[in-house]
């Protein structure tokens, strides 16, 4: 196998080149490092792109710009907390700014790759993602800039109140136990403590902390809110929140695809998640990544080539195996053409052929 997409690690330096060779010894140290998935070159996807909303570059500089940010909040006493965070408020504001402008200039559905870049603490990336998903949700239902600029500040320091919980838990390779977990809930109100004495934020922000966990029927925490009582940035940051958890690995459990994750959060639209909110994720985050194999419902198998915007459950094909038998040529199709043909199913599991 060749790596066919450059792997980064935390300070941006390449982990895995493309090109590379994949070894018995390669793979070994991948799995060490909890990287479950890489893309790999192959006959049957040559030419298709792999790309992200945000380019790498500005990617390494996001992530680094919000643990450094981050860190200086967690060395300093809890008292002086809120101050430091306070002296951090123009770089949030740019590292918002940055991703809302990637959003913003992109027609394209949104493209995370959660498995091409190596950060030592989920924390970090989660914040980064979460916050692209608020604003690409954020943006689909038409929020003014201002509004998508503090959406995108309150996404970006909704989970900063877990720099208050004790490192054990927080860094815990293994499913928290109940008591820990009571623990870890309190993490909510951790960030609206330390963001509503800041001067240089809005108090929306500190909601956002504050309300992400609340759900439409009440079973949320910390305060079981309903509905009409949470407030529409908490919601949308709620559900940005849970999509980005169960599509990224953790130490404890694998990550879900896109389509399963949207699948996770369409069952609890209406009752604990917005509708509206989930209507604009769906229509604006990719559902199948290019490069995934699909099984269709006429039994022929396919890798995704191309995305299409507005229809992101529906993407380009490029079929080459019909009838279990590979073709001697490859030819695309383009879903939204054929409303009749379904997506039985992602092929996980199939090995292409060798030639």
């Amino acid at each position: 196998m060749v790596v066919g997409r450059t792997i980064w690690n935390e300070a941006g330096h390449p982990l895995l080149q493309k090109g590379a060779v994949v070894t018995d010894g390669i793979l070994y140290r991948l799995k060490q490092l909890n990287i479950h998935y890489i893309y790999i070159e192959d006959r049957i996807s040559y030419g298709i792109e792999i790309e992200e909303t945000v380019e790498p570059a500005l990617r390494k500089k996001i992530v680094n710009n919000i643990t450094d940010s981050f860190r200086s909040v967690r060395e300093v006493k809890s008292g002086q907390a809120s101050y430091v965070l306070d002296q951090q408020s123009k770089a949030i504001g740019n590292i918002v700014e940055d991703l809302l402008n990637s959003i913003l200039n992109s027609e394209e559905i949104l493209m995370v790759l959660t498995d091409a870049y190596m950060y030592d603490e989920y924390l970090y990336q989660h914040s980064f993602q979460v916050t692209l998903y608020s604003l690409a949700i954020a943006k689909e239902m038409g929020y003014s800039y201002e509004d998508l600029r503090l959406i995108g500040i309150g996404a970006l320091l909704h989970d900063v109140g877990k720099l208050m919980i004790p490192r054990e838990i927080l860094l815990k390779p293994s499913r928290l136990t109940n008591e820990e977990y009571e623990t870890m809930k309190e993490h909510t109100k951790h960030g609206f403590e330390l963001l509503r004495n800041l001067h240089s934020v809005s108090l929306l922000v500190a909601h956002c902390a504050f309300q992400h966990h609340e759900r439409l029927d009440g079973s949320g925490y910390p305060r079981g809110l309903v509905d009409v009582e949470i407030h529409p940035f908490a919601k949308i940051i709620g559900v940005a929140d849970v999509f980005d958890a169960v599509t990224s690995n953790r130490v404890y459990r694998e990550k879900l695809l896109p389509s399963q994750g949207m699948a996770i959060i369409e069952a609890g639209s209406g009752t604990i998640f917005s509708p509206q909110v989930v209507e604009a994720l769906r229509r604006s985050v990719v559902h199948y990544p290019n490069g995934t194999i699909l099984l269709l419902s006429d039994g022929r198998r396919g890798v995704v080539s191309k995305q299409n915007t507005g229809f992101p459950e529906r993407p380009k094909i490029r079929i080459f195996e019909e009838d279990d038998e590979i073709l001697p040529a490859t030819y695309e199709i383009n879903l939204v053409d054929f409303p009749d043909i379904l997506i039985d199913k992602v092929e996980l599991e199939y090995v292409t052929p060798v030639e």
